[in-house]
């Protein structure tokens, strides 16, 4: 890495002393926790101190799939091997990449592996990480449902959009029309937990000062998931901004986005 930029190794190597103590420390609290019902059994692992660079590259190569536990196991995500290693745009659990490129990651990966590891350990790692991708991916799916009825309901088009305001750029989860000046801008803005509230409320504020800054004409609204319904109001108060036209609340249901874009579409004016 150029003088200044931190490699995986370098972050590694700051924090493995402590790492070392909590390891420690979770080990004789586990041990004191659940003691009586410790058993000692038959389990197969992985000697890692016998693989070498090449081995594991065979390995991958052959078996795909273990690329991501393998990751999990030192710590290492598809962001670090793009930035040390110039491999960009991995799959980490569906990996197609040349022999070279996985003789490369072999070589980087083969000193932060463990000296052994039991197998049934790295299943539950990958299972971990599988059910994280998978959620935030049905996440995900939230904000296309909002854009979705945007477009059934919508007198205009919307879309994805970027704008420039100050010499930067700023991206719209949704804006109409899809190309030209842009009428109505919609932040999707999905709030989990009550700690979230003044970051999440400032960068909708933020967004929608950018915009009229740049658009005056333009209006700015935004659509906000917040499972606390009782507090709904404190959101309200914390967007009230003279550049914020509007804001509505959905649930995950596809009724109530349907609803909470309605309402906002009628709000505006810009309802079929």
């Amino acid at each position: 890495m150029p003088d200044g930029y931190g490699s995986q190794a370098d972050y590694m190597s700051l924090v493995v002393e402590e790492a070392k103590e909590r390891e420690k420390a979770v080990q004789e609290a586990l041990h004191e926790a659940f003691g009586d019902f410790i058993e000692t059994r038959s389990v197969e692992v992985i000697i890692f101190s016998n693989v070498s660079a090449l081995d594991l590259a065979t390995a991958i190569i052959k078996y795909p799939p273990i690329l991501k536990p393998l990751l999990l196991a030192c710590n290492v995500a598809a962001r670090a091997i793009e930035r040390d290693l110039q491999i960009k745009n991995i799959n980490t659990y569906n990996p197609r990449l040349t022999n070279e490129a996985v003789t490369v990651i072999a070589g980087y990966l083969k000193p932060f592996l463990p000296k052994y590891l039991e197998i049934p350990a790295l299943v539950a790692l990958d299972r971990c990480a599988c059910v994280d991708k998978e959620i935030r991916k049905e996440k995900g799916r939230w904000e296309l449902l909002v854009l979705e009825a945007l477009n059934r309901f919508g007198k205009g088009r919307f879309k994805k959009r970027k704008f420039d305001a100050g010499g930067q750029k700023f991206e719209l989860d949704a804006a109409s029309p899809e190309e030209g000046p842009i009428l109505l801008a919609v932040d999707v803005k999905r709030i989990e937990a009550r700690r979230d509230i003044h970051k999440r409320c400032d960068e909708i504020v933020n967004k929608a000062s950018k915009l009229k800054s740049a658009s005056r004409r333009a209006k700015f609204a935004a659509i906000v998931y917040y499972p606390f319904i009782d507090e709904h109001i404190n959101i309200q108060n914390r967007l009230k901004s003279k550049n914020i036209d509007a804001v509505s609340f959905a649930s995950n249901s596809k009724d109530s986005v349907d609803s909470a874009v309605r309402m906002l579409l009628d709000q505006l004016g810009m309802a079929k």
